[in-house]
């Protein structure tokens, strides 16, 4: 169980890696029935503070050994440089041999390359950095073109924004869909964007952040189980097939009928999770109509049969109302 979240700190912390962590781990939503974190900032000399790459500085409250009992430790990214912290280099492998799950956003593989602990590992960064980190760490597992790579007990991801990404697989992993639901609502992002939260995730066309096409996607959502072409959905935002088409790749960076399939599997995972529906039920709830299409789509984005996704995720399903 994910109860205990540590961000380890150092000179050169990069401000908006380290913000996601605390985003999605660090604020308390036991209101909307998030599970609480016990989140604590780290550092080598706590009530020293650390430089970060903006010019202000950072405090952490905690000491190293705060990370004993921690069921996550967070690596953000940092100034990328020739050594780092020795201290802060063993509290991590220690961290690691008491089995601890490790996280690292962007930059922060390199930290946790310079541990030796993701020789041998399937791993990721930023794309500017793969072919430094892969001059410096010849045995590591870089993969260059996915949003974060999940290889167990550490979850590497790629930069700024995959940290998200990252961070709310973990939540699925280890809390359910619903938890990384209200969390990303709360930050208004997807739980997941296009294309699954498989363990390699082809990296997405950026997203453009107007909203003109929202209340749609609101509706669309509210609706899975019915059925939609392009005709009806153009006519639901009042636009011509060809603007709507146009529009709606603009401001998803995918097709109606993607986002509607990865929709369809995001809703499918919760209802596995979190019901006893019979895996065609679920197709019907869903829109996909039958088990068969499911199964189809549903191994395509997330790597795993519907029955198969069940099978690991049971112990969270409640007992059907």
């Amino acid at each position: 169980m994910l109860r205990t979240v540590a961000a380890v700190v150092i000179d050169g912390l990069a401000p908006f890696e380290f913000g996601v962590i605390c985003e999605v781990f660090g604020i308390d939503r036991t209101d909307e029935g998030v599970p609480p974190f016990d989140f604590r900032v780290c550092g080598e000399h706590p009530g020293k503070p650390v430089t970060t790459s903006v010019g202000a500085t950072l405090t952490p409250n905690h000491g190293l050994e705060a990370l004993h009992q921690a069921d996550l430790v967070a690596v953000p990214a940092a100034t990328i440089r020739a050594d780092y912290p020795p201290a802060v280099i063993e509290a991590l492998r220690e961290a690691s041999r008491r089995g601890s799950t490790l996280l690292s956003v962007c930059s922060g593989a390199f930290i946790l390359g310079a541990a030796g602990l993701l020789d041998d590992r399937r791993c990721t960064t930023h794309w500017r950095h793969v072919t430094e980190f892969a001059e410096r760490f010849p045995n590591a597992k870089i993969d260059p073109d996915v949003l974060f790579v999940d290889d167990g007990d550490i979850v590497t991801s790629a930069g700024t924004a995959a940290g998200i990404d990252a961070c709310l697989h973990i939540v699925r992993r280890e809390l359910g869909a619903a938890t990384t639901a209200t969390i990303a609502r709360r930050m208004v992002v997807a739980p997941q964007r296009d294309g699954g939260q498989r363990q390699f995730v082809a990296l997405p066309t950026p997203p453009h952040q107007a909203d003109s096409l929202q209340p749609v996607l609101a509706w669309l959502q509210d609706r899975l189980d019915d059925e939609h072409t392009i005709a009806s959905l153009a006519d639901q935002a009042n636009m011509s097939e060809r603007t709507f088409a146009r529009r709606f790749a603009a401001e998803t960076g995918t097709t109606p009928h993607r986002w509607l399939t990865s929709q369809r599997v995001l809703r499918a995972r919760q209802l596995l999770e979190e019901t006893q529906l019979t895996v065609e039920d679920v197709a019907h709830r869903c829109g996909f109509g039958t088990a068969a299409l499911l199964r189809h789509h549903f191994t395509s984005v997330v790597g795993l049969s519907p029955k198969d996704y069940r099978r690991s995720f049971a112990h969270r399903c409640p007992p059907n109302a």
